[in-house]
């Protein structure tokens, strides 16, 4: 059973669609973070190099949402749970990528994806 860490609500302005307009201009995203991974020896060490940094985390999809381009929010998750299984120690993640601007042409409260990865074996 894998122990977690959550990073939710994470706020973001980024150029992430598949209209002109959403490629220039700036629009909100949230990403909501499940990090799968065995957090007993930093519960007993009480030492940071036992575990993620959520800082670090937060730094590195902050510039993925800021700086990179997607056309779909799928492509930006699948690229969120890439970089963050190949940097760390992860057992698997589940990125939730929100939309809450996206042009629908009506009111809506939220659109998102989720997605799940588990680390393959040799991975990290």
């Amino acid at each position: 059973m894998s122990d977690t860490i959550q990073l939710t609500g994470a706020r973001f302005l980024g150029c992430h669609g598949v209209l002109s307009e959403e490629k220039e201009n700036r629009q909100p995203f949230v990403v909501d973070l499940v990090m799968m991974l065995d957090l007993r020896r930093a519960g007993r060490t009480d030492d940071l190099s036992s575990t993620v940094s959520y800082a670090d985390v937060y730094a590195r999809i902050r510039r993925m949402v800021e700086e990179e381009r997607f056309a779909l929010i799928e492509a930006l998750a699948e690229a969120i749970a890439d970089d963050l299984l190949r940097t760390y120690p992860l057992e698997g993640v589940r990125v939730t990528v929100h939309k809450p601007a996206a042009p629908m042409g009506g009111p809506f409260d939220d659109v998102a994806v989720t997605i799940e990865r588990r680390s393959e074996p040799g991975e990290a």
